[in-house]
């Protein structure tokens, strides 16, 4: 693998551009293009995954709350394997458009050296440097908290499913007590068996599934405030009439969580297990996370498959040198383009992560143990 350290950028001159135009001298020959992005990913040394779990995060952050590059969201960002910002374009009068100007900064962005490669992105290809469009369906992370906290009267709730009952009709609860209540009760049975930071993740993954709205609904038929597909409803025996049930949804969700905790978790000690403990909780739970995602077998195959596992070999011997996020980032970026991993994987754990901040940023939870 190539070893040597990436160019810098000339950030204060450079970001401030939407238009980027290459710097090469006139008589200089463009850049020829990579055959696939996916060329770029495979020669990329696993080095570049430092700082890549703050840097998409920050990307991210700017598109769930229009803010930063994408507080006009009629414009693409663009950035490179370490997920450093580039630069953005504000979007043509069509896609075609769009795409041929996304493509020509690309190329720009090669020839001036501030990126070491490109390719040409085109209708169901990504291109290189990345591309993500501030204008995406996204949460309110503003209004889903609210929501999850109950600020308004009408977003409170009570019930009973199972053995759990929850508040009472006369006297709700906000949902951030109903998932508290939920977990604890099942700690205790001790039927879970899940890493601490677990419940701050879980509510971070209702905002972003949800937003915390009972009757959300997909187009692939998954339901709930925790997004439960038909055969995870079925495996958790809810039946049709408690699809939206609220504490049947957190409960099915943990058991869920459980399940796959219990399947990664040998492979995953086998490869993580000399991290501290407190990193080691923190991968772990990143991992569920992407399991809930993507499913509990793709992420075991990052750990214990003869090719995947090759960058969390990596990642377990030169741990020190990187945070839990960007291993588990660094995981699936090096296997980006292999068993159906995108960008999106890595985007929702990123949403999933500002979800949690966006709660413990809150008077109601930032000083109690659900925020350390």
């Amino acid at each position: 693998m190539n070893k040597s350290p990436g160019r810098r950028l000339l950030a204060a001159a450079f970001m401030a551009a939407s238009i980027i135009t290459p710097t090469a001298g006139a008589s200089e020959q463009p850049p020829e293009p990579v055959d696939s992005w996916t060329d770029i990913i495979r020669s990329s040394p696993y080095w570049v995954s430092q700082g890549v779990y703050h840097n998409i995060t920050t990307i991210r952050r700017w598109v769930l709350k229009e803010s930063g590059y994408c507080s006009d969201t009629d414009r693409h960002i663009l950035f490179d394997m370490r997920g450093r910002f580039l630069g953005y374009i504000d979007d043509e009068s069509s896609r075609e458009a769009t795409q041929q100007h996304l493509n020509d900064t690309r190329l720009a962005l090669a020839a001036s050296g501030r990126a070491d490669s490109w390719a040409a992105g085109g209708p169901g290809e990504t291109g290189y440097p990345f591309a993500l469009a501030c204008d995406q369906p996204h949460v309110n992370l503003d209004e889903a908290v609210a929501r999850y906290l109950g600020t308004l009267p009408t977003e409170l709730i009570w019930g009973a499913w199972d053995d759990l009952s929850f508040a009472a009709q006369e006297k709700p609860g906000p949902l951030h007590d109903a998932l508290m209540y939920v977990y604890g009760t099942r700690q205790q049975q001790q039927r879970n068996n899940l890493p601490a930071t677990l419940p701050k993740y879980l509510a971070g993954q209702i905002l972003i599934e949800s937003s915390g709205q009972q009757r959300a609904h997909s187009a692939a038929n998954a339901k709930g405030i925790l997004q439960l597909s038909p055969s995870a409803l079925s495996d958790c025996r809810i039946k049709p009439a408690n699809h939206w049930h609220r504490l049947a949804q957190i409960d099915c969700a943990l058991r869920l969580t459980n399940q796959n905790a219990r399947n990664l978790r040998e492979p995953f000690n086998q490869r993580f297990g000399d991290l501290p403990e407190d990193k080691r909780d923190q991968l772990f739970t990143l991992l569920l996370v992407q399991a809930y995602h993507g499913g509990a077998g793709r992420v075991s195959a990052l750990l214990e498959d003869e090719t995947l596992s090759k960058p969390a070999a990596y990642f377990a011997s030169e741990h020190e040198n990187f945070s839990a996020g960007d291993i588990a980032f660094g995981m699936v970026f090096h296997n980006l383009g292999r068993d159906r991993f995108g960008l999106a994987s890595l985007y929702y754990v990123a949403d999933v992560q500002l979800a949690t901040e966006a709660l413990c940023e809150t008077a109601r939870l930032g000083a109690t143990p659900f925020c350390e």
